[in-house]
């Protein structure tokens, strides 16, 4: 049986020390030093994604498919909830369309962006890639309706001015994105959880390599868990620099949003990068669409919870240039990952419409 310290020494030293060092960090005036100051806190917050992609990666290759990708997208979220939950509570005006705005970034940079990435990637390398369809058809129809629902459905209410929810519709909504989330992750877990596996490879060295120890795994975990939360901290911390940064530049207030959802979303990213390079397709794919539906899935109904005790209202609605972009993009999608095999285009495609969604943010 390893010790604690044998443990310690199969996880590479980086990984554990990093978060330790972010937390003191974290804890010390070093804010106080200004653009210094803040370019450590930054440095230690990218270092804490590292760290955190890394133990989740080997807490994922002791549980298996898919329920590695289920752990680090519910993770992730966990980060998001609690960092939109804290700046809409701590913040000033303008907050009540930040869950909105971090939640469509969200959406658009793992459809668009991430998968986008994730195809072009393994098309360069392997020239067409495979995946189940019915994993991404599952994933598609509930992250559809949940979209429709919670996005652009509160644009044509009329119990209330504005693309908001009147009390009874918000709590509505929210049951509902909790019963598809939950429906889903039901399917990948339990009922059809086949529909979600990689396929074997057998010249994939690192699906057959040996697992880790349970006390690795369990190790893995727990700093894992350390990761992410010095990473909500450590990304509140900056925040203020953050949207002080946007206004200066005379862009709109959504980029903060779009901001703060690409540094939550970058350890889930990194890890679909990487499958993706190793002719895991699936995984991406696993990692990408389930990373969706629990960032929408879970978030609203956190954040209508905090409406309904605050009595803050919360706008939802998105408008008319982004319900465009998020309809062509799901389109897209759904025409990329149509036939069960991908290419290079389908990846050159979607990030142009990752690249017009964010020139379009900034120069409206």
């Amino acid at each position: 049986m390893l010790t604690k310290i044998s443990i310690l020494r199969t996880l590479p030293i980086w990984s554990v020390a990093v978060p330790i060092f972010a937390w003191i960090a974290y804890y010390l005036p070093i804010a106080q030093l200004g653009g210094i100051g803040t370019a450590i806190l930054v440095a230690f917050l990218i270092g804490s994604v590292l760290a955190a992609v890394h133990h989740a990666e080997v807490v994922a290759h002791k549980v298996g498919e898919p329920f590695g990708t289920l752990l680090l997208a519910l993770a992730v979220t966990t980060i998001e909830v609690a960092l939109i939950v804290s700046l809409m509570l701590t913040g000033g005006k303008g907050t009540e369309a930040l869950a909105r705005d971090t939640v469509f970034a969200a959406v658009m940079i793992i459809l668009s962006g991430m998968i986008g990435v994730c195809l072009l990637v393994g098309g360069a390398k392997y020239k067409q890639q495979d995946f189940s369809m019915e994993s991404v058809k599952a994933a598609l129809i509930v992250l559809g309706a949940i979209l429709v629902l919670t996005l652009i459905l509160p644009n044509y209410t009329t119990s209330v001015a504005g693309p908001v929810y009147n009390k009874a519709q918000l709590i509505f909504v929210a049951i509902i994105s909790l019963i598809l989330y939950f429906a889903f992750v039901l399917i990948q877990a339990v009922r059809h959880r086949d529909f979600f596996l990689p396929p074997e490879d057998d010249g994939n060295e690192e699906i057959h390599a040996d697992p880790p120890t349970l006390g690795v795994a369990l190790t893995s975990g727990v700093i894992l868990l350390i990761c992410l939360g010095i990473v909500v901290l450590l990304a509140k911390a900056l925040a203020p620099e953050i949207e002080d940064a946007v206004v200066s530049a005379g862009a709109p207030k959504s980029l903060v949003g779009v901001i703060i959802a690409a540094v939550v979303l970058l350890p889930e990213g990194l890890a679909a990068y990487r499958a993706a390079k190793k002719n895991r397709l699936q995984t991406s794919l696993n990692l990408a669409l389930g990373s969706a539906l629990a960032s929408i899935g879970l978030t609203i109904p956190a954040v209508a919870v905090v409406s309904l005790i605050t009595g803050m209202t919360i706008t939802l609605g998105i408008d008319t240039k982004s319900m465009l972009l998020l309809i062509l993009t799901q389109l897209t999608i759904m025409l990329s990952l149509g036939n069960g095999r991908t290419n290079i285009l389908q990846g050159i495609v979607l990030l142009t419409i990752f690249a017009a969604y964010l020139f379009t943010i900034i120069s409206p």
